[in-house]
C-alpha cells in the first residue's frame, strides 16, 4: 500500500471532484429559468480533509468542470486551493496551485478516477486510484482504494496518511455554525 517514507514525501493532496469527491453522478435542473448542477458530498471525506489539513499537509482541487457546488464546497472545507476548468487542463491548472501552495509534483498525492486524471497521475509523487476507477486510472496508480468516490475514499487515503504520519490521535475541536457550541471530539 503506502509506505512510511513515501508518505513522509507527501506535502500537498490534490483531489479531483466528479468520480473522487461525489460518486460521479449529477443532478441538473432548472431554478426560475437558471440552471442548477448539484452534487452529493460525503461528510466523512470533508473530515478526512479536515484531518489532513490538521497534520499540516496542504489539499487543493483539481477538477475539468465549473460549478457553483464545489466552490461552495471547497470554501467550506476551507481547501487551499481550487482550479475549476471547463476545457479540463487539470495538469497545467494543478502546476499553478502548487506553485501557489509551495508544492511540487513529486510531492503530491493525487486521488483521481478516470482517464482526464491520468497525466496527472503519471507525473506525481504519489497517484492514487478510488475504488471505482476506470482500468485506465487504476494502471497509472501506485495506491488503489478499496473504497469508491463520494463514498468514503477520501476519508480511506487520509486514515492511511494520518497514521503513517503518526497523527492516528488527534484532539480537534469542532465548531457547528448552527447554535455556536463548540464539541471537542478525538480521532482515533
Amino acid at each position: 500500500m503506502i509506505s512510511p517514507a513515501a508518505a513522509a514525501r507527501i506535502t500537498v493532496i490534490a483531489l479531483d471532484v466528479d468520480g473522487v469527491l461525489t460518486d460521479g453522478g449529477l443532478i441538473l435542473g432548472d431554478v426560475a429559468g437558471s440552471p442548477v448542477e448539484l452534487k452529493r458530498y460525503d461528510v466523512q471525506d470533508g473530515l478526512g480533509i479536515y484531518l489532513l489539513r490538521r497534520a499540516g499537509l496542504k489539499v487543493v482541487i483539481v477538477t475539468g468542470r465549473e460549478s457553483e457546488s464545489v466552490r461552495l464546497r471547497a470554501l467550506e472545507l476551507n481547501v487551499d486551493g481550487l482550479s475549476q476548468d471547463r476545457h479540463a487542463r487539470k495538469l497545467p491548472n494543478l502546476v499553478k496551485l502548487l506553485a501557489e501552495v509551495g508544492g511540487t509534483l513529486e510531492q503530491t498525492a493525487f486521488l483521481g478516477d478516470d482517464i482526464p486524471d491520468v497525466a496527472i497521475l503519471r507525473k506525481v509523487g504519489m497517484p492514487v486510484s478510488v475504488g471505482n476507477a476506470t482500468p485506465e486510472a487504476r494502471a497509472a496508480s501506485q495506491v488503489q482504494l478499496a473504497k469508491c468516490g463520494g463514498r468514503g475514499a477520501v476519508r480511506e487515503f487520509a486514515a492511511t496518511v494520518r497514521k503513517l504520519l503518526g497523527n492516528q490521535k488527534v484532539r480537534y475541536t469542532v465548531e457547528p455554525k448552527i447554535d455556536g457550541a463548540a464539541i471537542s471530539l478525538t480521532y482515533v
